[in-house]
């Protein structure tokens, strides 16, 4: 019998034995951060100025293309909530990577 085959048994067996009330199911309570707030595109470009980066090592750090910066720092675009919460994380100091040239 297969290691996979094992632990599906053995999970349809957990969930038959709850199912009868002959288990308690565990749970855990995690704690989610709030969602980021929206960052305006002046504020966009005071945390990538005060970072001391240009647009390009910038959207680098972020995982972005340089026009997307560009284009969030003139207001033609916002961030998702993803690139908002990498913003939020450079901007309070959080994350401060060195680069170095090679």
């Amino acid at each position: 019998m297969s290691k996979f085959y094992r632990d599906l048994k053995a999970g349809l067996e957990e969930i038959i034995a709850y199912k009868e009330g002959k288990i308690e199911l565990r749970s855990t309570l995690i704690e989610l951060p709030e969602a980021p707030r929206a960052y305006s595109a002046h504020e966009i470009k005071d945390i990538r100025e005060v970072s001391r980066y240009s647009q390009g090592i910038f959207a680098k750090v972020l995982n972005v293309s340089k026009k997307t910066v560009q284009s969030w720092e003139s207001g033609q675009r916002v961030p998702s909530q993803a690139a908002l919460r990498l913003l939020e994380i450079v901007d309070k100091g959080i994350y401060r990577p060195q680069l170095f040239k090679k």
